[in-house]
Parts: C-alpha cells; structure tokens; sequence
C-alpha cells in the first residue's frame, strides 16, 4: 500500500522555522516530482512548491519564494520543506503529494497521483 506520511508540523510563533518532512512507502518515488500544497480553512489548496524527480529544478508560489525551500532524498524517499520567516498566513494543513515527472503541471492539484494526509502548521501572531 503506497503511503505518504507527513511529519514536522506544530504551533510557531512569527518568524520563526519549521521544517516538514514527507516519508514515502509502498513504492519508490525516485522518478516522481514531489510537492506540497496547503489548505487554509475556507479556502481551496493551494500549491507551495514543488521539486523534480531529481531534485534538478525546483518551484514555489510566489507567496513563499525566498522563505521556503524544498528538497528531497531518493535515497530515503523522502521530501523536506524549510520553512523560515514563518507568517500568519502561512498557517494552514500542509500537504505533500508524488507526481509522475512528465508533463509539467507542478503547481496543479489533479496532477498529482498521491497524497498525504495533512500536517498542521499554526503561525502566530
């Protein structure tokens, strides 16, 4: 059964650092892109970043580039998300997710073939 765990999450205040982490199993995703997506309430989810099967070339919302950074190791299967100079409105569920690696469509939800089942992240104030 392919899973993905997510792991890192929890209560910071502004400006502060979390790092999340997204372990993969039941399959190897070393020709997957990997991403993560988070999901305000109220609000539809919406794309943060996302990392090629190679970790060659990365992407990121405009909202997070230059505080988060995505990485990744085959070797564990896992994917990694720094985030510095936490904000507010950062807070939301955070989700990674696994897509084959052809195609583009980093940034789009439906292209993404697996799924996390969510991680908290709360920034205060």
């Amino acid at each position: 059964q392919v899973q993905l765990v997510e792991s890192g999450g929890g209560l910071v205040q502004a400006g502060g650092s979390l790092r999340l982490s997204c372990a993969a199993s039941g399959r190897t995703f070393s020709n997957y892109a990997r991403g993560w997506f988070r999901q305000a309430p109220g609000k539809e989810r919406e794309f943060v970043a996302a990392i090629m099967w190679n970790g060659g070339r990365t992407y990121y919302a405009d909202s997070v580039k230059g505080r988060f950074t995505i990485s990744r190791d085959n070797s564990k299967n896992t994917v990694y998300l720094q985030m510095n100079s936490l904000k507010p409105e950062d807070t939301a569920v955070y989700y990674c997710a696994a897509k084959n690696d052809y195609g583009g469509g980093y940034a789009a939800p439906n292209r993404y073939d697996y799924w996390g089942q969510g991680t908290q992240v709360t920034v205060s104030s």
